[in-house]
């Protein structure tokens, strides 16, 4: 279409639409590919070209492949393929949970740009000594929110911390709550036949200015709300242009924006529910364990643990979100 960029917010929706559908084929051919080879490894593994341990390798990796794909085709609610929001906040306990904090913040930093993902730091509030009190990250790209979705909650680091003289082993607990980003790609669904027009002279100031035609538009919407189930009647009236045409357009203009607003309302009320959910920083309300001494990291609500204390820290939280979404994400509501 020649008039495609003659409207930016519609175009880039549908660009960004394309683009998740590209990464859904470029995924499938990628998988392809790595079959095709693992089958001419084994063709040349039993002419002995190459080694067992070769083949072993391109077995695995083209396993990871497989999963990694499998693993975002569970990602079916709508608010999966959004970007996401991730707000950090240090516990009691001062420095020690603010400098905690701001290890957190740097983990998914790094988690996000090992995956290509878009940040930037919405707010920052820094510690009073060290580390920070709280931030906002904004992280963009595809699946980003139905990923991220699994670190929800309140995480506990026990170490012996380096701002203890007599070198305790101390404990500090951050909360970590991601949201989606809602952006201005929702769809609106208008329903025609719930749609109802009247006509009208348009007012005038006499004379020559008066609308002899019938070029006002009344539009009226029987409107249910999907949520709740309460009816309403929206009515819009317009009467920019003497185009009956053109201020039927705008009329369903405004009625677009309107739904496009009650379902933004919405979101933010679902959101502030979350909000309202979030658990309290203490004992017993943690979903994962990082202890610095024993080399280990493990998530409570999935018993996945790894010893590889320096890579998680370093963005490495893949097996962990995987591990929640095999064992959660299939018993959502869609």
């Amino acid at each position: 279409m020649p008039d495609f960029w003659e409207h930016p917010k519609e175009a880039q929706a549908q660009m960004k639409k394309i683009k998740d559908i590209q990464a859904w084929i470029d995924g499938y051919n990628e998988i392809d590919k790595a079959t095709e080879e693992l089958q001419l490894a084994w063709d040349f593994l039993k002419e002995g070209v190459i080694e067992e341990s070769e083949l072993d390798t391109l077995y695995a990796s083209t396993i990871e492949k497989i999963e990694s794909l499998e693993l975002r085709n569970m990602l079916r609610r709508e608010e999966d393929k959004m970007d996401a929001v991730i707000k950090i906040n240090s516990g009691a306990g001062g420095t020690e949970s603010q400098d905690w904090a701001q290890m957190l913040m740097r983990m998914y930093l790094r988690w996000a740009e090992k995956h290509g993902y878009k940040t930037s730091i919405a707010n920052l509030l820094e510690g009073d000594e060290a580390g920070i009190k709280s931030c906002t990250i904004n992280i963009e790209g595809s699946f980003a929110y139905g990923y991220l979705k699994s670190e929800n909650g309140v995480h506990r680091l026990v170490r012996v911390s380096p701002y203890n003289a007599q070198g305790k082993r101390m404990t500090s607990f951050a909360s970590v709550f991601v949201t989606p980003l809602v952006d201005d790609t929702i769809e609106v669904k208008v329903e025609q036949a719930l749609i109802s027009w009247d006509t009208f002279r348009s007012g005038g100031a006499g004379g020559q200015n008066v609308n002899k035609v019938e070029s006002g538009v009344r539009l009226r919407y029987q409107f249910t709300d999907p949520y709740t189930g309460e009816k309403e009647e929206i009515l819009i009236e317009n009467t920019e242009t003497r185009d009956q045409p053109k201020n039927k357009e705008n009329a369903l203009r405004q009625l677009r924006s309107i739904l496009y607003e009650k379902e933004l309302q919405h979101r933010m009320q679902e959101q502030a529910k979350i909000e309202a959910g979030k658990m309290k920083i203490e004992w017993g309300s943690q979903i994962r364990s990082y202890v610095f001494d024993d080399r280990r990291v493990k998530d409570h609500r999935t018993n996945h643990q790894t010893s590889d204390v320096n890579g998680v820290m370093d963005g490495d939280i893949d097996e962990f979100i995987k591990a929640y979404l095999m064992e959660f994400a299939g018993n959502e509501p869609q």
